[in-house]
């Protein structure tokens, strides 16, 4: 029979189907961070259970760990410090790999993991984080967890998962000037709702896909759990191969040449079925930024905030009320009018290079507007020094940046740094839930370049009017 490149994955990692139609998984590898990772080592150690493979287990401090240049274990976060060392102890204990802080390769988890060659094709990968979905972009099967479900995986290298059912999107065109990856998720998410892959994988296809470079599938498939899928795939091609080789964690000699010819065969067969499909033309996308408090309120840049009265639905009406509230709007005000307190460029979603360096091609030459609270955190430590050799980061300080350390920094606010109540903030983050960034902070998500470019004209900006 044919199969989609879920099926195949799925079918080649099944240990055994359950009499309850669930089927046991195997886990090629687990990646931890210190805000979840912690609770299950130290779950693991009390029990006095041993981590199976303690060399397919890797860690890294991004969640709870302070950006400012100088950093040490003392956070803003109450008791981050206890999560940091105790994070720390446990990977000595259990003989796993951590990015410490002061190690070259620390960073936000789905930065660091494609980054090393953690994340491979074909590999089954799981992190007690609900965007680890993000790794689809490489071809790997990678979903989020819970802090229980890690504990089981890292002590048995296996899982109990329902089998989802399976979605293709495909992107058929090109993108238009200005409009990036980040553009694409929101899209589909504003078009078809933050509920619309409930109960589904998802695989990602079609011409604009494969012009897409890495970094920009790992976007898309970033935001993939937004749109409440279980995950999102795209079939590996060369680009894929050029990006991994090479990489600490890769393959190599032999076993490179064995890894390359199975990735290759890892596509949906032509005549696959999938249960569902979505066809988008890429001419309908624009640059994208969110109005209210879910990513679903996404809407063309240079468009106007809806009117609940308009609704196909008295729920939807009820929460577009509310979130017009939380975000002091008013139907039918132009996104480009409305005034911002705060720019953020970073989280696992846009700080890899390929950001930054697109919102500094904006920024060269140009100042943020006075007042702004503008701030940008690359996704990982290498990322930060390829951006400082290439002299970014010299772009992003005179134009009135913060330059910042590594980490997930303001893309959720747990009682740490944040920024301030009731602040208006375009951010190239994943969530606008309420207060996500701060005490009932009012979050827009967009790309980095929409980004830098609202920060120059102190409102929400169409980034097309600063590009070169």
């Amino acid at each position: 029979m044919p199969k989609t490149l879920f099926e195949k994955l799925w079918n080649q990692h099944v240990v055994a189907s359950l009499e309850d139609g669930t089927d046991l998984i195997y886990i090629d590898r687990i990646f931890l961070h210190e805000r979840m990772g912690t609770i299950s080592l130290k779950s693991i150690e009390v029990e006095g259970r041993r981590i199976r493979n303690p060399e397919h287990v890797f860690a890294t401090m991004d969640h709870i760990v302070d950006t400012f240049p100088g950093r040490n274990d003392e956070t803003l976060m109450p008791s981050g410090k206890h999560f940091i060392q105790a994070m720390r102890q446990s990977a000595i204990h259990a003989g796993i790999q951590l990015f410490d802080l002061n190690d070259p390769r620390q960073g936000i988890v789905h930065v660091v993991s494609p980054e090393q060659g953690i994340a491979l094709p074909g590999v089954t990968l799981v992190c007690p984080d609900s965007h680890t979905c993000t790794l689809g972009g490489l071809g790997a099967l990678a979903w989020g967890i819970g802090s229980t479900e890690a504990e089981h995986a890292l002590v048995t290298k296996t899982l109990r998962v329902s089998r989802p059912k399976i979605m293709r999107v495909r992107f058929d065109g090109g993108l238009s000037r200005g409009v990036y990856s980040k553009d694409m998720i929101l899209h589909l998410i504003g078009t078809y709702s933050a509920t619309g892959a409930a109960g589904y994988a998802i695989e990602f296809a079609g011409k604009a896909i494969g012009d897409l470079s890495i970094e920009a599938r790992l976007t898309l498939c970033n935001m993939a759990v937004e749109f409440s899928a279980f995950t999102a795939i795209i079939a590996p091609d060369d680009k894929t191969i050029d990006y991994v080789k090479g990489r600490p964690f890769a393959p190599t000699g032999q076993a490179w040449d064995q890894a390359v010819a199975y990735w290759q065969g890892l596509t949906s067969d032509h005549d696959a079925v999938f249960d569902n499909e979505i066809v988008i033309d890429t001419a309908d996308i624009d640059p994208m930024v969110t109005w209210g408090n879910s990513p679903q309120h996404a809407i063309p840049i240079t468009g106007q905030v809806p009117n609940p009265s308009k609704a196909k639905d008295q729920n939807t009406r009820k929460s577009m009320v509310r979130a017009l509230d939380y975000m002091d709007l008013k139907p039918g005000t132009a996104m480009t009018d409305l005034k911002i307190d705060a720019a953020f460029i970073g989280s696992c979603t846009n700080s890899r290079l390929s950001d930054l360096r697109i919102a500094a091609g904006i920024l060269k030459g140009r100042k943020v507007t006075e007042g702004i609270k503008a701030i940008c955190v690359p996704g990982s430590t290498q990322v930060k020094q390829a951006a400082e050799a290439e002299g970014l980061d010299r772009v992003f300080e005179q134009a009135g940046f913060e330059w910042r350390e590594s980490g997930c920094s303001m893309c959720f606010f747990a009682g740490g740094e944040s920024f301030g109540y009731q602040e208006r903030v375009i951010t190239s983050t994943n969530r606008n839930f309420e207060s996500r960034q701060g005490p009932e902070t009012r979050s827009h998500l967009a790309s980095p370049a929409t980004v830098a470019a609202s920060a120059i004209a102190g409102r929400i900006a169409d980034p097309r009017e600063y590009l070169q």
